[in-house]
């Protein structure tokens, strides 16, 4: 059992003075950096690389299922909204196709010791499509036992019944991931999200019945009509059923990037205080009853795995959050998906249409990417060591030869001293530990390190593209 000491200090007259645009580094470099000259030719290299240094490492999975039967107005992913069931079939014939030549590149049956469905909504699909799709996963890949391996899946409570959970459990998942957001019902209709608390209990309880080893729920403030008095009851019953796992997303409104954004009434959209203080409300209320405070928007039991990873030093980062295997090679499958494997990041098309014509030809459908420098690398490893564990050894780094930490990141330091002037860190010869005070704002810590923000070309405001760091 991991102690219950404070994970987080929340201080909002200084999230209030440093909050600003930055990215989430679910990558470094983030996805904003990828360029379309990154072909399928630099992702084949990339394996052969892997394959050349002997690294048969497990790998991880992404299984993206874009198509939802309703639009969430706040939904900022790449999904696609119908209920023409046909698409689907049609969606998972390519995506059959994409697993054949995704396992001829790679060679051999690899080891998979963790999958994750995303979406859009991936239980859209009929069990028996469900069925058909895994058993296409483990005809090509070696999948380990359900005790060793980590196989998760989202779930939209409206569109499972507690019979679905036990069928998902039957079919291999056993970590599953809930999509609440709020349950005051002004603020669903005000999202288009109606979504009952009986309904989300059903099937919760039946994913705890059936022995799925981590729940995991998702909520967001900052969406229109809410209030820290309004939120309030929907953490009590969020705490009370004891999920292991709980994520709270700050909303950011971004309508020139999400079209579906735009159905949203802005006046009725919460002030910056307003979110604040639901902000506060969240560490306090989920801090008090025994989560352990993650980093970012995540939150913890003190027995689920993300806390003991992080406890242990082995917490890893990727582009599904936090996660206890992200330094296998990641291998992403669908419309959209990014893929991390070795030294490069490769995303397929993002249309349906462009995807599907990739395929047609034969060919991996990866758009864009980026093969990544020595010196990405390194701030790879830095950016996510202090978003993971709030600590930053210099001994503990693979410096050039004849250059100390302390000389490479000169700069980088430097940019760190007014966050030590605002006793968020402690900066000292052996390398950055981050405060309490600073946890929360740990994406503005990493921005220091992220050479791409401070390169010349990028002088100037942050890109619309980026939310607010807290």
């Amino acid at each position: 059992m991991i102690p219950l000491i404070p994970s987080v200090e929340f201080d909002a007259a200084l999230v209030r003075k440093l909050n600003k645009m930055g990215p989430r580094y679910t990558s470094y470099p983030t996805a904003d950096r990828f360029t379309g000259d990154f072909g399928v030719g630099d992702y084949r290299a990339a394996v052969a690389r892997l394959d050349a240094a002997g690294e048969q490492a497990p790998l991880s999975l992404y299984v993206h299922i874009p198509f939802c039967e309703s639009l969430c107005y706040y939904c900022g992913c790449n999904k696609i909204i119908t209920q023409d069931k046909s698409k689907s079939t049609e969606y998972l014939g390519y995506l059959s196709r994409e697993i054949a030549l995704q396992a001829d590149v790679l060679g051999g049956r690899r080891k998979v010791d963790q999958l994750h469905f995303g979406g859009g909504t991936p239980t859209y699909l009929s069990d028996a499509q469900m069925d058909g799709l895994l058993g296409q996963l483990r005809a090509r890949f070696d999948f380990a036992a359900d005790e060793a391996g980590e196989f998760s899946i989202e779930v939209d409570p409206r569109t499972v019944t507690p019979e679905r959970i036990a069928t998902l459990r039957r079919q291999g998942f056993n970590r599953i991931s809930l999509g609440i957001q709020d349950f005051d019902t002004a603020v669903q209709k005000a999202v288009n999200r109606i979504q009952s608390y009986e309904q989300t209990m059903d099937v919760l309880n039946a994913a705890r019945a059936c022995g799925f080893r981590s729940i995991s729920v998702d909520l967001i403030y900052g969406l229109p009509l809410q209030s820290a008095t309004s939120f309030a009851p929907t953490l009590d019953k969020v705490i009370a059923a004891r999920p292991d796992r709980i994520a709270v997303y700050n909303y950011a409104h971004m309508p020139q990037l999400f079209k579906a954004q735009r159905l949203i009434r802005e006046e009725e959209l919460p002030d910056p205080e307003a979110k604040l203080d639901m902000l506060g409300l969240c560490i306090e209320r989920l801090t008090a009853a025994g989560y352990v405070y993650i980093g970012m928007d995540h939150f913890a039991l003190p027995q689920d795995d993300l806390a003991r990873s992080q406890h242990e030093g082995r917490l890893q980062r990727n582009f599904q959050g936090y996660s206890t295997h992200a330094d296998a090679p990641m291998v992403a499958l669908g419309v959209s998906a990014i893929s991390a494997v070795g030294d490069t990041y490769s995303q397929n098309e993002k249309s349906l249409t462009a995807y599907y014509e990739r395929l047609d030809r034969g060919e991996l459908p990866i758009a864009r990417g980026i093969t990544l420098s020595q010196d990405d690398i390194l701030r790879r490893m830095v950016i996510g060591r202090l978003m993971c564990n709030f600590i930053l050894d210099f001994d503990g780094l693979p410096m050039p030869q004849g250059v100390t930490a302390a000389e490479y990141f000169a700069a980088d330091l430097e940019r760190l001293k007014p966050l030590e002037e605002e006793h968020l860190l402690c900066l000292g010869s052996r390398g950055v530990r981050v405060k309490m005070r600073g946890r929360l704002l740990i994406r503005n810590i990493c921005m220091a390190f992220d050479r791409y923000l401070h390169a010349p070309r990028q002088e100037g405001p942050q890109p619309a593209r980026y939310s607010k760091t807290i």
